[in-house]
């Protein structure tokens, strides 16, 4: 996990539990087509009416959000390629401001209102798509294809193999489909069928609007066979994110499939936080160059000495994204290391959660 995605979740996390006990909060969302100044203007009078109603003044706590949110709009010459999203308001008598302003999709709707929480529909309609995972469970005869998005589950369809029935086996075949003739005709009839499957996947998987990774569920022999031959599109199979057991080619196998991925897709997320952690702890054991303590991973900044920044995910996100900042600025690594994997919680507690992989010892 980077510290910009951390220092986002934090920001979006706060603006989600933000309240009032009465009308304090502002939010404003802005297309980029927007004329930012017939914004300003608006904003502008509803300041001044909330300074100096018909009997003087009116809430306190909306002039003050209004006053900090005509500031912050006086930055921008214009609205931003993918629009802005403002968040202000005075929250246990604390003036808060959130503005997002470097959006991955466009903001959608002009909305502008006060009220005593935050209205996070516009923030939630530009966050960008989580990474979309294909979904496929496959059976000698009968497979079900899904997508994964965010955390729902979209069906996409079932196929089952039209000849399954009918296809002979050693009890009940006819005479005249004896030995090297059964086993030839059950093979044709099963590669049929997973060729079918692959042209399913490919048209759920690889057209307008295609996902970032695959995953396959189904018996070990079962995957082994169809994933072993080059049946499956090239790109899909580049896209392989896993194989796991699954007992259902139905709805109920997708959801299973995508609860067995879980923990590992969770893992390979965690996976270069990991690294860095076991490279450290190496180091400090073997007494090599590593620094720790906010003081010392400064210092290491300062000289371009830190070749991978570690920060706990406990450290303030305005810091750790000032330290990743500088970082990159060395073009060094950075990670977050999440408390819960292993001797997470032993950096935060035995280090302050700062770290840092050296590319040279410091004096």
């Amino acid at each position: 996990m980077s510290a910009a995605r951390n220092d986002l979740h934090e920001r979006i996390e706060a603006v989600e539990e933000a309240s009032a006990d009465r009308t304090a909060l502002v939010t404003v969302a802005i297309p980029p087509e927007e004329d930012l100044e017939a914004v300003r203007n608006r904003i502008e009078r509803d300041h001044a009416n909330s300074e100096y109603g018909d009997s003087g003044p009116v809430n306190s706590d909306v002039e003050e959000s209004l006053e900090a949110l005509r500031g912050r709009l006086r930055e921008y010459d214009t609205v931003p390629e993918n629009g802005l999203v403002a968040y202000v308001g005075v929250v246990d008598e604390e003036l808060v401001e959130y503005v997002f302003d470097e959006l991955p999709t466009s903001v959608e709707e002009f909305r502008y209102e006060q009220a005593n929480e935050f209205d996070t529909a516009p923030l939630e309609s530009t966050g960008g798509p989580d990474a979309t995972y294909g979904l496929l469970v496959v059976e000698r005869g009968e497979a079900a294809l899904g997508r994964l998005e965010g955390e729902e589950i979209v069906p996409i369809d079932t196929l089952e193999n039209e000849v399954a029935e009918e296809t002979p086996t050693a009890d009940n075949a006819p005479e005249s489909v004896e030995g090297g003739d059964l086993q030839s005709r059950q093979t044709e009839w099963k590669e049929g069928f997973f060729d079918d499957v692959a042209d399913a996947a490919e048209r759920a998987f690889l057209g307008e609007d295609p996902v970032d990774n695959l995953l396959i569920g189904g018996t070990e022999i079962t995957i082994e066979e169809f994933t072993g031959e080059d049946r499956l599109d090239h790109r899909l199979r580049d896209r392989l994110a896993g194989t796991y057991p699954v007992e259902y080619a139905s709805e109920q196998g997708l959801r299973q499939l995508t609860e067995r991925a879980e923990g590992q897709l969770t893992e390979a997320e965690d996976r270069p936080a990991r690294e860095a952690l076991d490279t450290f702890f190496e180091r400090v054991d073997d007494g090599e160059e590593v620094a720790y303590g906010y003081e010392k991973v400064d210092e290491a900044l300062t000289y371009d000495a830190v070749e991978t920044l570690l920060l706990a995910e406990s450290v303030p996100a305005e810091e750790a994204s000032e330290l990743a900042e500088r970082a990159e600025d060395i073009e060094a690594d950075h990670v977050i290391v999440p408390t819960g994997i292993e001797r997470g919680e032993q950096f935060e507690e035995g280090f302050e959660g700062y770290g840092a992989l050296l590319r040279f010892e410091i004096d």
